[in-house]
């Protein structure tokens, strides 16, 4: 059975280590934070230049990793062999050339620490290999991360640096960067770089370090939309406009579609309670005060009228009975639409 990227950490902090990691999945984040703590914490570093390899599947075979793999530490307690790119190593599908793969793992060398970074994809169940590595070894699958999980991932990050961050903030970042746990974490981080001791990261400091701008963002735009706050809304909009390179109309029109869609999922609830909602809908509380705001402003028909409207700003967006309307034009007519 895979195991949790958060629970093989733990081991790892106690200095317990398997002689096998396959860490496998669309998450790049957690293979890579897996991989990293074993490459430098599993040895220390006088002994790193004999006993620790690092290999990438595209440049070798399964005989010249197991080669290594078999080898025994030179005045170390154990070896380290980390496969990088191992998506590519060449034979993990064929049965017959995995075949010296899964006999090691039968009887692995217990002075190495084998490691697989297989990325972009799982192993099939179904074959020999991944029952030998689910077996013998510690198999991760690291999944993409839901982004209504987001905020409060990067609320538990910001945690382990001993600083703090507020609901707003960590849903402004999110919303902004997306489902790209590298670049959160290397934002977050380059705050970071700028203080001495606990703070706490705030909209103020987000557009210092970040470049998101506190009062012109998504998050900001949805809100004007969402209380039909026409002055602000046409501000904002100006101002996507004017930064393109910035503020790309396809994601605005995929964030407003998905605000819109959960309104009208809103609107259909008998329990129209915060904590009601939060629960359906997957959100904050802070925001969800925000969508109760809006089911006064937009009843249902126009709820319905403001999906079609977004839906076709996306075929034009996309060049689809665009005519000759620009992202400008079609923003502005969008916001039109939706407000009058």
């Amino acid at each position: 059975m895979p195991h949790k990227p958060e629970d093989v950490l733990k081991e790892l902090r106690k200095n317990q280590y398997a002689p096998v990691y396959f860490l496998q999945g669309d998450e790049p984040y957690f293979i890579d934070q897996i991989s990293d703590f074993i490459e430098n914490n599993a040895l220390q570093e006088h002994e790193r230049s004999f006993n620790q390899v690092i290999l990438y599947g595209k440049d070798i075979t399964i005989k010249d990793l197991l080669s290594q793999a078999r080898r025994f530490p030179m005045m170390a307690e154990r070896q380290v062999v980390i496969v990088k790119e191992a998506q590519s190593l060449a034979g993990l599908n064929n049965k017959e050339a995995v075949e010296p793969l899964i006999h090691y793992l039968k009887q692995v060398v217990p002075t190495t620490i084998l490691v697989f970074n297989f990325k972009g994809k799982n192993l099939d169940k179904r074959l020999a290999l991944y029952k030998a590595m689910d077996a013998h070894g510690i198999i991760v699958e690291a999944k993409k991360m839901y982004d209504n999980q987001l905020p409060a991932w990067v609320k538990n990050y910001v945690r382990t640096l001993k600083c703090s961050i507020n609901d707003e903030s960590s849903f402004l970042l999110t919303e902004h960067i997306g489902n790209d746990l590298d670049r959160l974490t290397n934002e977050i981080d380059k705050i970071r770089t700028n203080f001495n001791g606990p703070f706490e990261i705030t909209p103020d400091l987000i557009e210092q370090y970040v470049g998101i701008s506190k009062e012109y963002n998504v998050f900001e735009f949805q809100k004007a939309l969402a209380s039909r706050n026409v002055l602000k809304a046409n501000k904002i909009a100006q101002y996507f406009a004017a930064n393109p390179k910035d503020h790309p109309l396809i994601p605005i029109i995929a964030i407003l579609f998905g605000f819109f869609s959960k309104l009208l999922i809103a609107s259909r609830q008998k329990d129209q309670s915060e904590a009601g909602l939060a629960r359906v809908l997957k959100l904050p509380p802070f925001v969800v005060r925000e969508y109760k705001q809006a089911l006064h402003q937009y009843p249902i028909r126009q709820l319905m009228s403001c999906i079609h409207t977004l839906h076709q700003a996306d075929l034009q967006s996309k060049g689809v009975d665009a005519g000759q309307k620009d992202e400008r034009a079609i923003l502005t007519e969008l916001v039109y639409n939706i407000l009058h």
